[in-house]
């Protein structure tokens, strides 16, 4: 099974046996990454389980998930037992949102994020923790510079008059980007080896912007200024709060296995007790 952009859902989907689980599960999943999109493909195999998927929510939703309270209520309209948080590592303010709306509506969360790249012994990376440090070294640093941020992440590179910008974005920007000198590229990778050296080859870049996104399908870039000794400015992901994590989809599907099957005996165990406490309270 694919998912999108050449995914193959693992084997281990598991298709746990739940005939007896009782009613649907509800599960809210966050972010718009490709771990998001394997684990509900996989997730719709699962019986007795019903996915909310953040990125098809309405913006009159998302709108009301911007506050904790909000994001809270929502949690209880829905019954949403899980929350799944499988978001852009630099999304902070999503996952600190979802959090803390989790301990509020005291529900379980995961964490579902790729691990960061590691630093070969070739590579020449000069480590930032935000954007505009990032631009900062751009002022003095590289003539042509190829920018893979977010749209929301250009504002600190205007006013640089000095370097030449290659940016490319995955979607079209809302407005015109306000940087000088700029070529903007639109497309959505992953993007193949020969693809990306070709690229900064023709585009004679000599500084690389990124984040530490991880995985293998936007590795290439990496790879390729490594290559061809372009140094990296490599912004280093937010610190993550401590909480149950899974760094790949197989991981998280054990994980949500292992937490249903859990439910499901807590379920049996309160419905004892209670038939229990009800046939005491008829003897005496």
């Amino acid at each position: 099974m694919i998912g999108r952009e050449g995914w193959s859902v693992m084997p281990i989907s598991l298709t746990p046996d739940m005939s007896n689980a009782g009613a649907a599960v509800e599960i809210l999943l966050l972010g718009d990454t490709q771990e998001a999109d394997v684990l509900a493909e996989a997730l719709q195999d699962w019986p007795n389980c019903h996915v909310h998927r953040q990125s098809d929510m309405p913006s009159a939703v998302i709108e009301q998930m911007a506050s904790i309270n909000g994001f809270a209520a929502f949690l209880r309209a829905k019954a949403i037992r899980l929350i799944v948080n499988a978001a852009n590592p630099y999304e902070a303010e999503l996952s600190d949102q979802a959090l803390a709306a989790a301990a509020a509506a005291e529900l379980p969360i995961l964490r579902l994020m790729r691990p960061a790249w590691h630093r070969d012994q070739l590579d020449s990376w000069i480590d930032v923790a935000s954007v505009a440090a990032a631009a900062d070294i751009c002022r003095w640093y590289g003539k042509r510079t190829m920018i893979t941020l977010g749209e929301a992440d250009l504002a600190p590179f205007a006013g640089n008059q000095r370097c030449h910008f290659i940016v490319r974005l995955p979607a079209a920007p809302r407005a015109p980007l306000n940087i000088i000198h700029h070529d903007l590229i639109v497309d959505r990778g992953p993007f193949a080896w020969v693809d990306e050296r070709r690229l900064m080859m023709e585009q004679q870049i000599d500084l690389l912007v990124s984040r530490n996104i991880g995985g293998h399908d936007s590795y290439a870039k990496i790879d390729v200024a490594r290559d061809l000794a372009v140094p990296v400015v490599m912004l280093s992901r937010p610190a993550q709060p401590l909480q149950p994590s899974a760094e790949s989809v197989a991981q998280a599907l054990i994980w949500i296995e292992a937490w249903r099957q859990s439910e499901h005996h807590v379920a049996i165990d309160s419905r004892r007790t209670g038939e229990q406490a009800a046939t005491t309270a008829e003897s005496e």
